[in-house]
C-alpha cells in the first residue's frame, strides 16, 4: 500500500493534522501524490482542500516555514537542521528558515517539580540556596530557571519539559515514513534529499534532548579553550546534571546583539570581533569540534572584551582529513587557486545522490575562481564567496556531506556576527593564519610518519589476511556456492514494467477468450434440457466484464504514476 507509513491506528491523528496543515499552507498536490488523502479519506478522515487567500499571496518559502511552524517543536527544530543545509536550499529558503524561533509557552513549575526532584536526587529547595520559580526562557524541548548555589554563586537550570520525548519519537517516527514516500514519489524533490535530510535531523534531535550529552560538549569546549583568557565556557555543576537537567554557571553579560550596551558598556567591537573569530576559528580548524550555532542569541560579551559562549547543543566535528580538504578549500578560495577547488569539491560529490558532469562544474568553479585573481585579501568577502559557490553546487545537483554543510553554514554565521561588530571586518584575513597551521601541521614530519605508520599496520594486517580471504573464496566456488551480483536499477524498473504489461496482456487474452466462449456457449444451445449451459455463458459475459474493467484501471493507474 502507497501510504503505509500510518497504518498505525495511533499515527492516523497526527498523519491528519500534518495533511491538514499541508493542505492549509497550498501543498495539496503533494498530499496526493504521496497517497496520505487517500489513507485518511479511507479511515474516515475527511480532509477539506480550500486554502486561503492570505496564505496563497505567500512565496513558497515563507509558506513552508509557516506550516513548520503550526506543526509544533519537532517541526520547528526540522526547520532550524533545514537551515544549516545552505547547500541545499538557497538564501531565500535558508533565511526564512532562520526565522523560525524555538519558543513555546512556559510549563508550571509545580508540573516540573517532581520530576526536577527525580533527576537531583533531592528537593529542589534544598538543592539551592534560592530558585526563581519563573522561567528565563521556554523552549519546544525545555525552558530555564535561574537559581543560586549554597555558597551564593549564580546558576541556570535547563530542565526538559515532561512527558516529550513521546511526542517527538512519534513525530520522527512519521517523519521518516514521509520522506520515504517523498523519494518514492515526488522526483523533482529527491534533489532535497529528504531521507538524508530526516535522518540527520532525527540524531540531532535524540543527541539533544541528551542534556547529559550538552554537558560533555561544553566540558570539551571549555578543555580546548583552556589556556584562552577571554573566552568563557560555562562550568557545568555536574552533582546535579544529567539527560533531563543541566545545571552550568549563569553568564551575566551582554547579548550578542545589544550593540547599543556594547558601546554603552566602552567596549571595543573590532577587539571582540577578532577575538570572536579566532575562537570559533579555532574549534573548526585546530580543535575539529565547534559551536555549531554561533549567533547573537549564544554569544555574550563580557568586561575586558571577553566572550561566552553558550548552548552546546548543535556541535559540529571534524577529522583530522577533513580539516585538512577545509582548509585546502577556503586557502584555494582565498588564492584563487580553482583547480584545487575544484577536487576538493569533487572529492566531496557523492556520485550515488547526485548526477553532476565533473567537466561542467570544473569550468564554472574555473570561472568563478577567476573573477578573484589579483584582489588585495583586504577586500575579499569570504562569506559572500562560499554562498556564491555553494550556489554553483545547488545547480549541479552536488550535496555537501553534513558535517561539511554544518561547517559552512557556521562560518557565515560567524561572518555576519564579526561583520555586525565590525563593518570592516575581514574574515580572510582572519581564518589565513589558521589554514597555513592546518596545511603546515598535515605536512609535518610528525604528521607524515603517523599516516604511514597507519597506512603500513592496514596494509599488513590485509596482507595477514590474504591467505584465510582466498581460501574461502576457492572453497566458496568450488562447492558452488560462489554467486555474482549485479544489480541495475534501470534494467530492474524495465523488468518491473514487462511483468505488468505481460499481466495486463494474459487477462485481456483470458478476458477475450471468456467473451467469445460464452457467445458459443448462448447462440449454440437450443435443447431445453441444456438450458442450464446459458447461465453458464451469463457468467462468463459477467467474469469477461470484471477482467475489461481491470485491465482498464491497471492501465489508468500506471498511466498516472
Amino acid at each position: 500500500m502507497l501510504w503505509k507509513a500510518i497504518g498505525a491506528a495511533r499515527d492516523l491523528a497526527r498523519a491528519h493534522e500534518i495533511a491538514a496543515v499541508l493542505i492549509r499552507y497550498g501543498f495539496g498536490d503533494l498530499v496526493r501524490r504521496v497517497g496520505m488523502s487517500d489513507a485518511l479519506e479511507r479511515a474516515g478522515k475527511v480532509l477539506h482542500w480550500r486554502q486561503p487567500a492570505e496564505l496563497a499571496r505567500l512565496e513558497p518559502p515563507a509558506r513552508v516555514r509557516r506550516a513548520l511552524e503550526e506543526l509544533g517543536p519537532t517541526f520547528v527544530k526540522l526547520g532550524q537542521i533545514l537551515a544549516t543545509r545552505v547547500d541545499l536550499f538557497p538564501p531565500d529558503w535558508i533565511a526564512e528558515f532562520g526565522k523560525l524561533q524555538d519558543a513555546a509557552p512556559a510549563v508550571p513549575f509545580a508540573e516540573l517539580r517532581a520530576q526536577l526532584a527525580e533527576d537531583l536526587g533531592e528537593a529542589p529547595e534544598t538543592a539551592f540556596a534560592g530558585l526563581d520559580t519563573t522561567p528565563l526562557a521556554a523552549a519546544s524541548l525545555a525552558q530555564v530557571h535561574r537559581a543560586r548555589l549554597a555558597d551564593g554563586r549564580a546558576v541556570v537550570l535547563k530542565v526538559r519539559r515532561p512527558g516529550i520525548r513521546p511526542t517527538v519519537e512519534a513525530d520522527l517516527h512519521l517523519l521518516a515514513r514521509l520522506a520515504e514516500l517523498i523519494e518514492a514519489e515526488a522526483p523533482e524533490l529527491r534533489r532535497y534529499r529528504p531521507r538524508e535530510v530526516v535522518r540527520e535531523f532525527t540524531l540531532s534531535l535524540r543527541r539533544e534532548m541528551d542534556f547529559a550529552a550538552e554537558c560533555r560538549n561544553a566540558a570539551r569546549v571549555t578543555a580546548h579553550f583552556a589556556g584562552v583568557p577571554y573566552v568563557l565556557i560555562p562550568e557545568v555543576h555536574w552533582q546535579w546534571s544529567g539527560e533531563r537537567v543541566n545545571v552550568q554557571e549563569y553568564v551575566d553579560g551582554i547579548a550578542g546583539h545589544d550593540l547599543a550596551a556594547v558601546d554603552a558598556a566602552g567596549l571595543d567591537r573590532k577587539l571582540l570581533a577578532r577575538r570572536g573569530a579566532a575562537a570559533v576559528l579555532k574549534m573548526m580548524l585546530e580543535d575539529g569540534f565547534f559551536h555549531a550555532d554561533p549567533h547573537p542569541g549564544n554569544v555574550f560579551y563580557l568586561a575586558g572584551n571577553r566572550l561566552a559562549f553558550i548552548d552546546f547543543g548543535m556541535v559540529g566535528r571534524l577529522s583530522e582529513g577533513r580539516r585538512f580538504e577545509v582548509a585546502q578549500l577556503l586557502e584555494g578560495l582565498v588564492s584563487a587557486d580553482a583547480e584545487a577547488v575544484a577536487d576538493i569539491l569533487l572529492e566531496w560529490h557523492d556520485d550515488r545522490a547526485a548526477e553532476a558532469d565533473p567537466e561542467r562544474l570544473r569550468h564554472e568553479i574555473d570561472r568563478f575562481v577567476d573573477q578573484y585573481k589579483g584582489v588585495p585579501l583586504g577586500r575579499l568577502d569570504l562569506g559572500a564567496m562560499l554562498s556564491d559557490l555553494l550556489m554553483i553546487l545547488r545547480e549541479h545537483g552536488v550535496a555537501l556531506p553534513p558535517d561539511l554543510a554544518l561547517l559552512i553554514k557556521a562560518f557565515i554565521t560567524l561572518e555576519g556576527l564579526g561583520r555586525q561588530l565590525d563593518p570592516e571586518f575581514d574574515m580572510a584575513a582572519e581564518a589565513a593564519p589558521f589554514l597555513r597551521r592546518v596545511l603546515l601541521a598535515h605536512h609535518a614530519p610528525a604528521a607524515v610518519a603517523r599516516r604511514s605508520w597507519r597506512s603500513l599496520t592496514a596494509a599488513l594486517a590485509l596482507a595477514g589476511d590474504l591467505p584465510q580471504d582466498l581460501g574461502r573464496l576457492l572453497r566458496a566456488a568450488r562447492r558452488g556456492r560462489l554467486q555474482l551480483q549485479v544489480d541495475v536499477v534501470s534494467l530492474r524498473r524495465i523488468s518491473d514494467q514487462l511483468d505488468r504489461a505481460a499481466s495486463r496482456m494474459t487477462m485481456g487474452i483470458i478476458t477475450a477468450a471468456l467473451i467469445i466462449g460464452s457467445a458459443i456457449v448462448i447462440s449454440v444451445v437450443r435443447d431445453p434440457a441444456l438450458a442450464g449451459l446459458r447461465t453458464f455463458g451469463l457468467i462468463g459475459f459477467l467474469a469477461a466484464v470484471i477482467g475489461g474493467l481491470w485491465v482498464l484501471v491497471s492501465i489508468w493507474r500506471s498511466g498516472r504514476g
